[in-house]
Protein backbone atom coordinates (compact mmCIF):
# COMPACT_ATOMS: atom_id res chain seq x y z
CA UNK A 1 0.00 0.00 0.00
CA UNK A 2 1.18 3.45 -1.01
CA UNK A 3 0.88 6.65 0.98
CA UNK A 4 1.65 9.90 2.18
CA UNK A 5 4.06 10.75 4.56
CA UNK A 6 0.64 11.26 7.70
CA UNK A 7 -0.66 7.62 5.97
CA UNK A 8 -1.19 4.54 6.76
CA UNK A 9 2.72 2.72 5.34
CA UNK A 10 4.41 5.22 7.78
CA UNK A 11 1.93 4.40 10.65
CA UNK A 12 3.15 0.70 10.19
CA UNK A 13 6.44 1.75 9.83
CA UNK A 14 6.20 3.57 13.33
CA UNK A 15 4.50 0.84 14.63
CA UNK A 16 7.10 -1.89 13.90
CA UNK A 17 9.75 0.69 14.93
CA UNK A 18 7.96 0.42 18.27
CA UNK A 19 7.63 -2.79 18.95
CA UNK A 20 11.21 -3.60 17.74
CA UNK A 21 11.95 -0.73 20.70
CA UNK A 22 9.82 -2.15 23.02
CA UNK A 23 11.65 -5.68 22.43
CA UNK A 24 15.05 -4.06 22.69
CA UNK A 25 14.14 -2.29 25.62
CA UNK A 26 13.31 -5.60 27.40
CA UNK A 27 16.86 -6.70 26.62
CA UNK A 28 18.57 -3.93 27.95
CA UNK A 29 16.53 -0.77 29.01
CA UNK A 30 14.93 0.47 31.59
CA UNK A 31 11.30 0.24 32.78
CA UNK A 32 11.92 4.25 32.04
CA UNK A 33 12.43 3.67 28.78
CA UNK A 34 9.61 0.85 28.28
CA UNK A 35 7.02 3.47 29.81
CA UNK A 36 8.23 6.13 27.51
CA UNK A 37 6.82 3.91 24.73
CA UNK A 38 3.62 4.30 25.89
CA UNK A 39 0.97 6.84 25.87
CA UNK A 40 -0.16 8.80 29.41
CA UNK A 41 -3.23 6.90 29.19
CA UNK A 42 -2.23 3.91 28.16
CA UNK A 43 -3.23 0.63 29.60
CA UNK A 44 -1.69 -2.66 30.18
CA UNK A 45 -2.97 -6.25 30.77
CA UNK A 46 -0.26 -8.72 31.60
CA UNK A 47 -1.04 -11.50 31.39
CA UNK A 48 -4.93 -10.97 30.09
CA UNK A 49 -7.09 -12.13 32.99
CA UNK A 50 -5.27 -9.57 35.02
CA UNK A 51 -6.34 -6.82 36.21
CA UNK A 52 -5.09 -3.89 33.84
CA UNK A 53 -2.71 -1.33 35.06
CA UNK A 54 -3.10 2.05 33.94
CA UNK A 55 -1.19 5.88 33.06
CA UNK A 56 2.37 5.13 32.43
CA UNK A 57 3.42 5.38 36.57
CA UNK A 58 1.68 2.32 36.59
CA UNK A 59 2.93 0.77 33.52
CA UNK A 60 6.50 1.82 34.79
CA UNK A 61 6.28 0.44 38.00
CA UNK A 62 4.89 -3.08 35.92
CA UNK A 63 8.20 -3.27 34.33
CA UNK A 64 10.46 -1.89 37.37
CA UNK A 65 9.96 -5.40 38.51
CA UNK A 66 11.59 -6.82 35.55
CA UNK A 67 14.14 -4.50 34.30
CA UNK A 68 17.46 -5.49 35.24
CA UNK A 69 16.83 -9.08 36.08
CA UNK A 70 19.28 -11.10 33.53
CA UNK A 71 16.41 -11.08 30.91
CA UNK A 72 17.27 -11.77 27.07
CA UNK A 73 14.27 -10.69 24.42
CA UNK A 74 13.84 -11.33 21.08
CA UNK A 75 11.15 -11.04 18.09
CA UNK A 76 10.13 -14.28 16.63
CA UNK A 77 7.72 -12.68 13.99
CA UNK A 78 5.48 -9.35 14.25
CA UNK A 79 1.94 -8.64 12.21
CA UNK A 80 0.89 -4.87 11.91
CA UNK A 81 -2.80 -4.29 10.99
CA UNK A 82 -4.13 -0.55 11.20
CA UNK A 83 -3.34 0.88 14.52
CA UNK A 84 -2.49 -2.38 15.84
CA UNK A 85 0.53 -4.88 15.93
CA UNK A 86 0.34 -8.94 17.33
CA UNK A 87 4.03 -9.97 17.74
CA UNK A 88 5.53 -13.82 19.17
CA UNK A 89 8.51 -13.18 20.91
CA UNK A 90 10.59 -15.10 23.72
CA UNK A 91 11.90 -13.95 27.22
CA UNK A 92 14.61 -16.09 28.89
CA UNK A 93 15.93 -15.09 31.97
CA UNK A 94 18.54 -16.58 33.56
CA UNK A 95 19.36 -17.48 37.15
CA UNK A 96 22.24 -18.05 39.64
CA UNK A 97 20.27 -22.01 39.08
CA UNK A 98 18.01 -21.83 36.54
CA UNK A 99 16.62 -20.58 32.69
CA UNK A 100 13.80 -19.59 32.67
CA UNK A 101 12.02 -19.64 28.99
CA UNK A 102 8.29 -17.83 27.92
CA UNK A 103 7.07 -17.01 24.93
CA UNK A 104 4.00 -14.94 24.63
CA UNK A 105 1.93 -13.59 22.18
CA UNK A 106 1.54 -9.46 22.76
CA UNK A 107 -1.27 -7.23 20.80
CA UNK A 108 -0.66 -3.63 20.35
CA UNK A 109 -2.85 -1.33 19.88
CA UNK A 110 -0.89 2.46 18.91
CA UNK A 111 -1.69 6.19 18.56
CA UNK A 112 -1.14 8.18 15.28
CA UNK A 113 2.59 8.95 17.11
CA UNK A 114 3.35 5.48 17.24
CA UNK A 115 3.05 5.44 21.37
CA UNK A 116 1.65 2.29 22.83
CA UNK A 117 -2.14 3.06 23.75
CA UNK A 118 -2.99 -0.82 25.03
CA UNK A 119 -0.90 -3.83 25.35
CA UNK A 120 -2.70 -7.50 26.29
CA UNK A 121 -0.32 -10.04 27.08
CA UNK A 122 -1.49 -13.74 26.09
CA UNK A 123 -0.02 -16.35 28.41
CA UNK A 124 -0.18 -18.57 31.19
CA UNK A 125 1.77 -20.24 33.65
CA UNK A 126 1.48 -23.41 31.71
CA UNK A 127 4.05 -21.48 28.99
CA UNK A 128 6.23 -20.67 31.11
CA UNK A 129 9.30 -22.76 31.05
CA UNK A 130 11.98 -23.96 33.32
CA UNK A 131 15.52 -25.50 32.92
CA UNK A 132 18.11 -26.40 35.96
CA UNK A 133 21.54 -24.67 34.89
CA UNK A 134 24.41 -25.61 36.65
CA UNK A 135 27.08 -23.40 34.74
CA UNK A 136 24.33 -20.11 35.30
CA UNK A 137 26.14 -17.06 36.05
Amino acid sequence: MFSTKSGPATLSARIASSVSQYISFLDAGTAEAIADLYAPDATLEDPVGNEPRRGRDDIRSFYSKISSSGIAAELITMRVSGNSAAFHFRVTTTTADQVITIEPIDVMTFDNDGLITSMRAFWSPIDVHRSRCDECP
